[in-house]
């Protein structure tokens, strides 16, 4: 993930969204990714940092999503420009209503791991799946078949957690079978070539968190959290594991 770059608003909601499934949800979250580019390069550099902050452009309190201006990207970065392109749907639609400090809270700026929306959703560990359950922005699980495509997911291709990790922020698209063998296909910004698509055998994966996009009218919960979670913010000095990663996320 990006660390620290990388590693790996007292609002109120005026309306909410009129009772949508975390499956109707997960269906824009997947339109959202057939509408992103294919390619550039992944990169954990200061500047595919910078140029993801001008992918992600605020103005007269409505995102602008540019992801061709986000090459390089890197894999935390590609699904956080999903997340906000589906908060930008949904206001579109009329179907969410959120006042301006909360979309302030959503801007990408030089945020540490664990500070504000980016700084969680950007950390070591479970940094997106530590955001839903703060929020209560949607259901977390780690169960393999209970997985919808749509869902977005941290990857874990070691048993390591926090310092020394090695792992994958990508949006779950389905499973496939080959020659016996179980694969996971997901989205993100992938090693080496950018934005795109990829499978694996699951025996690859060591652990994975999923996260349901569910009620994101919570997003203005971020107001009354802490500046900083600390859990996150520590996964940069120490290790953690994947049962502390589960109890911190709800699990």
């Amino acid at each position: 993930m990006f660390k620290a770059i990388a590693a790996s608003c007292a609002a109120v909601l005026v309306v909410s969204i009129a009772q949508s499934s975390g499956e109707d949800l997960n269906g824009l979250i997947l339109e959202q990714v057939k509408q992103m580019p294919q390619g550039g390069r992944y990169s954990l550099s200061r500047f595919a940092k910078i140029r993801l902050q001008s992918a992600a452009h605020f103005e007269s309190g409505k995102f602008f999503i540019l992801p061709s201006a986000a090459s390089p990207s890197f894999c935390s970065g590609a699904t956080y420009l999903i997340f906000i392109r589906t908060i930008e749907a949904l206001r579109a639609r009329g179907e969410l209503h959120l006042d301006f400090a909360t979309l302030d809270q959503l801007i990408i700026r030089d945020q540490h791991d664990g500070e504000g929306i980016w700084g969680r959703w950007n950390a070591n560990g479970p940094g997106t799946a530590r955001l839903f359950h703060e929020l209560g922005l949607g259901r977390n699980f780690d169960n393999f078949d209970r997985a919808q495509p749509g869902d977005f997911m941290k990857i874990f291709w070691s048993k390591q957690v926090g310092r020394s990790e090695h792992g994958h922020s990508a949006i779950f698209l389905g499973t496939g079978n080959r020659l016996g063998v179980e694969y996971f296909r997901y989205w993100s910004s992938n090693i080496p070539s950018g934005y795109g698509e990829k499978s694996v055998p699951r025996s690859k994966i060591a652990y994975a968190i999923f996260s349901r996009l569910q009620t994101p009218a919570n997003l203005s919960r971020i107001g009354s959290a802490p500046i900083v979670d600390s859990y996150l913010a520590s996964l940069l000095r120490r290790r953690s594991s994947f049962a502390e990663a589960t109890q911190k996320c709800g699990l």
